[in-house]
């Protein structure tokens, strides 16, 4: 996208609008339809242009609250470690510069050259990792790097003191410098895979206000409140703010204004907690037919509600951008190709590797059911662009599959219909079923 700098008569329309977007103050509410007048678009141009600023995280869309400029969001750098972190990952001791024990770092390197060809690659907010190398030590502090001292050795008081005036951390663990490095790249690839995994955290601020009634509220306080809100239910809650019910609309039909809502909600309902991904949240909502999730701390105090509406909304864009980090569906997919038959159906290649051996020298059973499921789950994406949770799976496996083998994997869909999915998958080798899976999946509808 263009700077902010470039003038409106170089940006396409999609860009001014974005840029609009991300100029307004934090807290302006945003229509589609105020929009579109004022900047002189369509509605259609103004949506697309609302939806990818929600992408960005310049807004975020509350059913109760609408469209709103919001800082970028609170999870927006998880993948950079601090050194405390690290110090926790290598379980390994502190030597001095504990108050820079919070700093991130933003790359590491390995000490395993000369003092003058190491020091062009160390800069402030990177970590050193070496042995027992004290000239090393001074000059990645002198840097504005921290030190990570392998193989159990120290340092002098000298370099300890000095990370102290520096306030940089220098750790020491009894680890050699490969097994270091390769512990801190894997903590950085599980961030980067936490940073894609979408959570209510994303869509639920927890400084704000919820709609809620206590437990010795009234009918008549239930009908004030919806009123006021337009929302036909609400989480309801003790007197120390812990979630004990749900009530609605139809629980109140027929009852005395007087009647108190502890006779009436339903207990014990479902929540959700901050941490909890949003197609788990979406899942539930969907095949339960929930409409509302109060969201919970740990001592099931509310923080927050999210409708089903806005869970649905944020899952339409939830797997649009590509995976970062080597997951273990990755790695395993990572080397398939797909291609489409004579009647247009997907079809999966690829080679079984030697990682996906079992105990017996043979494609393992669960590395080919898994692979069943992905081809499914490309499948069935492939048909509706929705997304979808697998609700059941019977798999046969009727030959072994050798190491090395060269296997096909054919998904056929046998019956769809708006909310539902069923596949049989088959995985192929030289033309003969290996594996079989029937399976059924639930859509994730967003109307």
């Amino acid at each position: 996208m263009a700077s902010a700098e470039s003038t409106e008569g170089e940006l396409t329309k999609h860009e001014q609008l974005l840029l609009y977007i991300r100029e307004l103050p934090v807290g302006t509410r945003i229509s589609v339809r105020q929009m579109a007048k004022e900047r002189e678009v369509s509605e259609g141009t103004a949506y697309r242009a609302l939806k990818e600023a929600e992408q960005l995280g310049y807004v975020n869309t509350k059913e109760r609250i609408g469209t709103v400029r919001v800082d970028k969001k609170r999870r927006n750098r998880p993948e950079q470690l601090t050194f405390a972190e690290v110090l926790e990952i290598v379980q390994g001791n502190l030597l001095g510069g504990e108050e820079g024990l919070e700093k991130t770092l933003h790359k590491f390197v390995i000490g395993a050259m000369e003092l003058d060809e190491m020091m062009g690659y160390i800069d402030a907010g990177s970590l050193l990792i070496v042995g027992n190398r004290e000239n090393a030590h001074r000059v990645a502090l002198e840097h504005g790097a921290g030190v990570l001292v392998t193989g159990g050795f120290g340092t002098s008081e000298d370099v300890k003191a000095f990370a102290d005036e520096k306030q940089l951390p220098i750790l020491t663990c009894r680890h050699d410098t490969f097994t270091v490095a390769s512990m801190i790249n894997r903590a950085m690839f599980d961030r980067l895979i936490k940073r894609k995994i979408m959570v209510i955290a994303d869509l639920v601020e927890p400084t704000a206000k919820t709609g809620a009634l206590r437990q010795s509220a009234t009918v008549a306080d239930f009908l004030k409140l919806s009123a006021e809100t337009g929302f036909m239910r609400f989480p309801v809650t003790d007197e120390w703010n812990r979630v004990v019910g749900m009530i609605t609309s139809k629980d109140v039909v027929g009852s005395p204004s007087s009647q108190t809502l502890d006779k009436l909600m339903t207990r014990r309902p479902m929540t959700v907690t901050m941490g909890t991904p949003l197609a788990s949240a979406a899942h539930r909502m969907v095949s339960e037919g929930i409409e509302l999730l109060p969201v919970v701390d740990r001592q099931r105090k509310l923080v927050g509600v999210v409708s089903r509406a806005e869970v649905l909304r944020s899952m339409q864009f939830a797997g649009k951008h590509p995976q970062l980090g080597e997951t273990f569906d990755a790695l395993m997919w990572g080397g398939f190709s797909e291609r489409r038959d004579e009647d247009n159906r997907l079809i999966f290649a690829g080679l079984a590797t030697p990682q996906m051996a079992g105990p017996l020298g043979t494609v393992s059973e669960g590395v080919l059911t898994a692979l069943m499921q992905q081809a499914a789950a490309k499948t069935a994406d492939d048909l509706r662009k929705r997304e979808h949770v697998l609700q059941n799976m019977t798999t046969y496996f009727l030959r072994t599959v050798p190491i090395d083998a060269s296997i096909t994997i054919v998904p056929s869909i046998i019956e769809a219909s708006r909310r539902h999915l069923m596949m049989e998958v088959q995985v192929l080798q030289d033309g003969d079923v290996m594996a079989r899976a029937m399976l059924t999946a639930q859509t994730i509808d967003a109307l």
